[in-house]
C-alpha cells in the first residue's frame, strides 16, 4: 500500500484527468434509473460488454419495475443467461422490481440506505446510481479503484470503505463528482492488474507504484 499523496499532488492528477476526459462516463447502457439499477446489479463479477450485450433487447420491452414482473422470471433468465450468477440475479431482480412496486410506486429511491434496502443492491451499486443519475457525488469503489487507489496513493486503504472514505477526505470537492469514472476507467485500462501500461500513464511521474514498467 502506498502512502497517502499530498493535495498538491491529487489536485495535479485529477486536473490531468479532466484536460484528457473532462466527461468521464459509465460504460453500462441503462435509459432510465431502474435500467441503471438493474444493469448495475447484473454487473457484479462480470464485464460491462457482457453486461451491455444482455440488456440490450431485455431494456427494451422491461424498462421499468412494473413491466419487468409482466416478463416473468423464466423469460428475464432467457435474456441474461449469458452472466455470471444469472440465475440468482434473475431472482434479485424481480425481488427489487415487486419492491419498488408495492413500497415506492414504481419509482427509484435517491437515498443510499433505501437504495441497499432492495435485494442484490450493495454500497456499491448504491453509489453508482446515486452518482451517475441524481449526480451526487458518491463513490462506488470497485477493485479496479481499490488497486489504483492504493497503487498510486491517491486514496490507500485497507478495505473498500477506507478508500472510500480516502476519495472523500483527500480528493479536490471540484473532482468529487468524476472522480470515480475516472478511477475505474484508469484501472480498467491503463493501471490494469497484470503489466500495468505505466509507459502510457498520464500521471506515471506523480504515481507512488514501486514496480513501474517501462
Amino acid at each position: 500500500m502506498a502512502k497517502q499523496l499530498d493535495y498538491h499532488t491529487i489536485r495535479e492528477i485529477f486536473t490531468r484527468f479532466h484536460a484528457s476526459e473532462p466527461e468521464p462516463k459509465g460504460e453500462l447502457d441503462h435509459v432510465n434509473a431502474y435500467t441503471l439499477v438493474v444493469a448495475v446489479a447484473l454487473s457484479a463479477q462480470a464485464t460491462d460488454v457482457g453486461v451491455n450485450r444482455a440488456t440490450h433487447a431485455l431494456f427494451k420491452i422491461a424498462d421499468t419495475p412494473e413491466k419487468m414482473l409482466a416478463l416473468g422470471e423464466e423469460v428475464l433468465i432467457e435474456h441474461i443467461k449469458t452472466i455470471g450468477l444469472y440465475r440468482n440475479k434473475a431472482k434479485n431482480v424481480m425481488k427489487l422490481s415487486k419492491i419498488l412496486v408495492e413500497e415506492y410506486g414504481g419509482e427509484v429511491p435517491c437515498s443510499r440506505a433505501a437504495l441497499e434496502s432492495l435485494p442484490g443492491v450493495g454500497r456499491k451499486t448504491a453509489n453508482v446510481v446515486l452518482n451517475m443519475w441524481w449526480h451526487y457525488p458518491a463513490q462506488a469503489v470497485d477493485t479496479h479503484i481499490f488497486r489504483f487507489g492504493n497503487r498510486s496513493g491517491v486514496c490507500p486503504g485497507k478495505d473498500v470503505v477506507a478508500v472510500e472514505r480516502a476519495i472523500e477526505d483527500n480528493i479536490p470537492v471540484d473532482f468529487q463528482q468524476h472522480a470515480h469514472h475516472w478511477m475505474i476507467l484508469h484501472g480498467r485500462y491503463t493501471c490494469v492488474a497484470r503489466k500495468p501500461k505505466c509507459g502510457a500513464c498520464l500521471i506515471r511521474d506523480l504515481c507512488q507504484f514501486e514496480e513501474k514498467t517501462l
